[in-house]
């Protein structure tokens, strides 16, 4: 039986409004792997993609350009990219960090890339080896390689919240850098909760104050489930005017250079919070078989609630799988 998709519909306000649900980004294949520590073959991973298409997903995160020494999971990445054809390449995101990153997945045929640093200097000397300065000033290179190609890239500023080394992070400095000419060209604006330590009054307010500074920009929102608030920060970051919202399969995920951060919101739970009007119990069940072989194939365990919810026996409610 198919369910009718409801709008998605929030009510923390007085009054009830009513938002088009966001496109979900699938980051399984990234940010989904980074902790696992083992390759998926590439054919597996082709496979992944097909089946997160087919099932009705808009956007996917498919790979990165991270040192294969230092990410092994992603280490066959631009074999993955070589393998999927234009069309299917159009809705798939890439992880890069420099303009050679850009320029080496271009080559492989990759044309959206998400061109990633933190905001605070510390985890970005961690994570990429640099002062986040650095990375800024290397941004109009990135984006120019991106244009030779007709591609699109993304502005993705991790620790927008919260650091593992240096604590809070000012929204003020979140801003700045949102805003800073050496960004203009980038066609989206990424709010990474990197460590899941928001919670959604904060996320609100941040997301509200890039969407009020960055008119043209659409604003993405990037949770982790750390804390138990990924739904909730990514609802109120949709409130806010948050677009695209990212999660990954199962719950999949975490930052291997951020100690502490946990699994992303899972890509179950946040399809089953938002309803977008191509997600029915059907893809729910085709969506929760994958995510079963896949987390059976990694030995991970199962952080989403929806998926659990997906296997219950609870017979009488449409969204139940068996």
């Amino acid at each position: 039986m198919r369910a009718a998709a409801p709008r998605f519909i929030d009510r923390s306000g007085c009054r009830e409004t009513r938002m088009t649900a966001p496109v979900l980004r699938d980051v399984t294949l990234r940010d989904g792997l980074q902790l696992t520590g083992k390759v998926l073959p590439t054919e597996t991973k082709v496979a992944v993609v097909r089946r997160l298409l087919a099932a009705g997903v808009e956007a996917l995160e498919i790979g990165s350009m991270a040192r294969p020494d230092l990410v092994p999971p992603v280490a066959n990445s631009l074999d993955l990219i070589a393998a999927l054809t234009p069309e299917e390449l159009a809705k798939c995101w890439v992880w890069v960090a420099t303009p050679r990153h850009v320029a080496k997945a271009a080559a492989a045929g990759a044309r959206n890339f998400q061109y990633c640093f933190s905001v605070s200097d510390a985890h970005n000397r961690a994570n990429i080896g640099r002062d986040t300065d650095a990375s800024l000033a290397a941004m109009p290179e990135a984006i120019e390689y991106a244009n030779e190609v007709g591609g699109s890239i993304q502005l993705c500023l991790a620790t927008a919240f919260t650091c593992p080394f240096d604590g809070d992070v000012d929204p003020d400095r979140v801003l700045e850098i949102a805003n800073d000419p050496r960004a203009v060209g980038a066609t989206d604006i990424v709010l990474a909760d990197t460590l899941g330590q928001a919670h959604p009054g904060q996320v609100s307010a941040l997301v509200a104050a890039v969407r009020d500074h960055s008119l043209s920009r659409r604003i993405v929102f990037h949770g982790h489930d750390t804390w138990g608030m990924g739904v909730a920060n990514t609802l109120a970051a949709v409130a806010a005017g948050a677009t695209m919202v990212d999660g990954a399969l199962g719950g999949l995920g975490g930052c291997p250079f951020a100690p502490g951060a946990s699994g992303n919101t899972a890509t179950e739970d946040l399809l089953f919070a938002t309803r977008p009007g191509w997600f029915t119990p059907e893809v729910l069940a085709d969506l929760a078989g994958l995510s079963r072989e896949l987390l059976a194939e990694l030995g991970e365990p199962n952080r989403s609630r929806a998926l659990e919810g997906a296997f219950s026996k609870a017979d009488a409610f449409d969204w139940v799988v068996g």
